[in-house]
C-alpha cells in the first residue's frame, strides 16, 4: 500500500468538493493502492471556542458581502458540476474545529478515520448541523461504529488539543498553506481538489509500478 496523507479542515468546502472526487476514483477501480491518514489543518486556528456566526465570520475573512459572494462562487458551480449537494444556507456558524480534528484522530486509533471525515462534511455542508457541538460529534462517533460515551468523556476533557495544535503548526512549517493538500508516498505533493481522472490516472500509474516489481 501507498501512504496517502491528506491535510483537511471538515470546514474547508473545496476539501469535501476534493474527497468526493477522490471518492469516486476510488470507487473507480478494483485495487485501491492507498492506505489513507487524515491531518488537522485548521483554516481558523485562531477561531474562539463556541465559533462564530457565519455570516460575521465570512463578511470579516473576504471584507463585506460582496467579497464574501465572490470567493464562494466558484465553490457552489464546482459542486452543483459534479452534483455535490452543499447547503449553504443552513450553516448559521463558523465552529473551532479543534475538537473535530481531535474525534478524525481518535477515529484514525480505531481505523474508523474515512467514514468519520464523511460524516463530518455530510453533517456541516450537507445538514448544517454545528460540528463543534459535542452531541453532533458524539452521534457521529456512534454511527462510525466508535464508542460514543468514552468519545463523549475524552471530549470533555483536554485530550490530544496539545497533539492536535502540534500537528497543525508542524503542517504550516512544511510549506502547507491550503487544503486540501495530497501528499503521495510521503514524497509527492497533490495540492487542492483534483479531479476524478487525475485521481485515476495516479492509481492507474502506481498499479502499474506496484505490479511491475
Amino acid at each position: 500500500m501507498i501512504k496517502l496523507d491528506i491535510f483537511s479542515d471538515p470546514i474547508c468546502p473545496w476539501c469535501f468538493i476534493g474527497k468526493s472526487l477522490l471518492d469516486r476514483a476510488l470507487a473507480e477501480v478494483s485495487r485501491q493502492p492507498f492506505e489513507i491518514e487524515y491531518h488537522p489543518f485548521q483554516l481558523n486556528p485562531d477561531m474562539p471556542r463556541g465559533g462564530m456566526d457565519r455570516r460575521a465570520y465570512l463578511e470579516a475573512k473576504f471584507g463585506g458581502q460582496k467579497g464574501a459572494v465572490e470567493a464562494y462562487m466558484p465553490i457552489v458551480k464546482r459542486a452543483e458540476a459534479i452534483g455535490l449537494q452543499i447547503n449553504f444556507e443552513q450553516i448559521t456558524r463558523t465552529p473551532n474545529t479543534l475538537d473535530a480534528h481531535r474525534l478524525i484522530h481518535w477515529a484514525g486509533l480505531e481505523k474508523r478515520q474515512l467514514p468519520v471525515v464523511s460524516m463530518l462534511f455530510e453533517a456541516y455542508f450537507m445538514s448544517g448541523l454545528d460540528i463543534e457541538d459535542r452531541d453532533v460529534l458524539a452521534d457521529i462517533a456512534d454511527s462510525a461504529g466508535l464508542d460514543a460515551a468514552a468519545i463523549r468523556r475524552l471530549l470533555e476533557t483536554d485530550a490530544d488539543e496539545a497533539d492536535i495544535r502540534a500537528r497543525d503548526a508542524h503542517a504550516r512549517e512544511r510549506g502547507i498553506t491550503g487544503v486540501p493538500t495530497h501528499i503521495v508516498a510521503n514524497q509527492h505533493v497533490v495540492p487542492g481538489a483534483q479531479s476524478t481522472a487525475l485521481w485515476l490516472q495516479l492509481i492507474d500509474e502506481i498499479n502499474g509500478q506496484i505490479g511491475s516489481h
